[in-house]
């Protein structure tokens, strides 16, 4: 047998030894999603509800700074939760991230440091650690695979968030190996949906999109500048399907081993571009500005581990992007923005 067959076969047996190791959450267990009111908690909101979960706790930044690591102990002692979703990050987009290194990197090592020690330290039985796509090399062969990790350089538009998050993939394995916890961690690709951050200055690059031609067609303006060539590729999964996800391989998977989480298919940034600019309703002209950085050429995920375990991507993109837009409408969220 080929020797990298080989190594999947065994990579498989182990990941469904996992599966079967593992347990569901008992729909009354107490379950702290860190960072509900982002565009990944706040799925994660939904999707517990959704699935009969009575006993979610959640904790605004004022009410919990997350980087106080008193704080989060007290939290800790007082709430003891079963189970905890690590949603809770500082994340941006290309020019927050090139402004910005040292929160990001700063923002997120405390925040994962004194989560994933409180887990630990008060006996939770099983904690989700969300981490990034971007952790993996710049020029990762494609599509990426989990055993890509730490095999080459960074894309240095993101290096500062890009190791925090290694560091708390490295954290729960460690805690793992040495105390015996159930903390995995899990790699989504490019998220988007409702209460994404949509500003202009730090967000990602669907909701951008999103925010400049809905602008355009109500100012009437004649074109839409747009960073880069356009010629990079990203895979996009919806909120809500991440959501699934995470619940799905909370209640199925005890593994170390990392998960990515994605579609397995991507899009070129000038077809996205043309998509959301039908969606829009907007008429006007696509510039591009070439002066500007195009990030990583490519982003896609290998999501065989994840199929293999039995998940897949429901939300097809164009839906996605229409309702996303749709729930923006409602919300008036440009509106309340300018």
């Amino acid at each position: 047998m080929h020797i990298q067959k080989r190594l999947w076969l065994v990579i498989s047996i182990s990941f469904m030894a996992s599966a079967a190791a593992a347990q569901s959450m008992a729909r009354t267990a107490k379950i702290f999603v860190a960072g509900h009111r982002g565009l990944v908690g706040s799925a994660l909101i939904r999707a517990l509800r959704t699935a009969g979960f009575t006993n979610i706790i959640t904790r605004s930044h004022h009410e919990l700074d997350l980087r106080d690591q008193q704080a989060v102990f007290n939290f800790f002692a007082a709430q003891r939760p079963d189970y905890v979703f690590l949603a809770a990050a500082k994340v941006g987009g290309i020019l927050a991230n090139r402004d910005h290194p040292a929160e990001f990197i700063y923002d997120n090592l405390m925040i994962e440091a004194n989560v994933i020690q409180a887990a630990y330290r008060f006996g939770v039985k099983k904690l989700l650690f969300l981490g990034s796509s971007c952790i993996y090399p710049r020029m990762a062969p494609q599509p990426i695979c989990e055993e890509y990790l730490l095999t080459g350089e960074l894309e240095t538009t993101n290096y500062a968030y890009a190791i925090a998050k290694i560091a708390g993939i490295k954290m729960c394995q460690a805690y793992n190996e040495q105390y015996g916890t159930k903390f995995i961690s899990v790699m989504p690709t490019n998220l988007y949906g409702p209460y994404d951050n949509f500003d202009e200055q730090s967000s990602h690059v669907l909701p951008a999109l999103l925010r400049k031609f809905h602008l355009a067609k109500v100012q009437n303006a004649p074109e839409v500048v747009l960073w880069g060539t356009g010629t990079p590729y990203r895979e996009f999964l919806h909120v809500d399907d991440l959501a699934q996800a995470c619940l799905f391989l909370m209640e199925s998977y005890d593994g170390a081993e990392i998960i990515n989480i994605g579609t397995g298919t991507d899009v070129q940034i000038r077809e996205l571009a043309e998509l959301i600019k039908e969606l829009v309703g907007y008429t006007g002209e696509i510039v591009w500005d070439t002066s500007k950085p195009d990030g990583t050429p490519r982003k896609l995920l290998n999501v065989e581990r994840l199929r293999a375990l039995g998940w897949t991507a429901q939300i097809p993109l164009q839906e996605g992007i229409s309702t996303t837009y749709a729930w923006c409408n409602e919300q008036r969220v440009f509106e309340r923005m300018n």
